[in-house]
């Protein structure tokens, strides 16, 4: 199971608003209903809160094994998305936050998922 408890942040270092994108492109999960896996680029996007609301930034290291608990979890697209939304969320409470998920192509197609979290930039709200 995807595992959050592995999700560990640091104090936000601004009082000024400013954008946050991890991009991770060797991503890893298994589809629930072949049991082949599946491949994916993460694009986490998000404001954090300010340091004087207590924000946090998530920590790379951290992020990085977070994402590695899918790798052998029989999982569709469509969770695996909301549910990184929802587990960072939880975990940083960011002003707004968008995961864009980019899978590899199979059987011909190919998909692009995106779970935001509050009011996104109107800039950051097209598919890419």
């Amino acid at each position: 199971m995807p595992d959050p408890s592995l999700l560990e942040s640091f104090p936000t270092p601004s009082d000024t608003p400013f954008v946050i994108e991890h991009i991770a492109e060797e991503f890893t999960s298994v589809c629930p209903k072949t049991g082949h896996p599946d491949f994916a680029t993460i694009t986490l996007r998000y404001q954090p809160r300010p340091a004087r609301e207590q924000g946090v930034c998530v920590e790379l290291k951290s992020l990085k094994l977070y994402y590695q608990s899918f790798r052998n979890e029989g999982i569709y697209y469509e969770a695996v998305t909301n549910t990184i939304r929802d587990h960072l969320v939880h975990a940083m409470n960011p002003t707004w936050l968008q995961i864009i998920t980019h899978w590899k192509g199979r059987g011909g197609i190919r998909s692009i998922i995106r779970a935001d979290h509050n009011d996104i930039p109107p800039h950051f709200r097209a598919m890419t």
